[in-house]
């Protein structure tokens, strides 16, 4: 997949209302606490798969 040094930019663009607790806590175990907040996390499987579970909510993309 990816190296450990890799790190993605992950900014939450779509708010959860409206969405289950499921995803909501998805958005919660990234980091992320306000609607268009940037983080920066490690690009493993276990973050991209937490990302595509909510994708329609957030955006990313890869910082070298």
């Amino acid at each position: 997949m990816s190296a450990s040094n890799n790190r993605l930019k992950v900014t939450w663009v779509k708010s959860a209302i409206g969405y289950g607790k499921d995803q909501k806590g998805t958005i919660a175990a990234l980091g992320l606490r306000k609607l268009g907040q940037v983080i920066e996390k490690v690009d493993n499987p276990q973050v991209r798969g937490m990302l595509r579970a909510v994708r329609h909510l957030v955006k990313w993309e890869e910082v070298r």
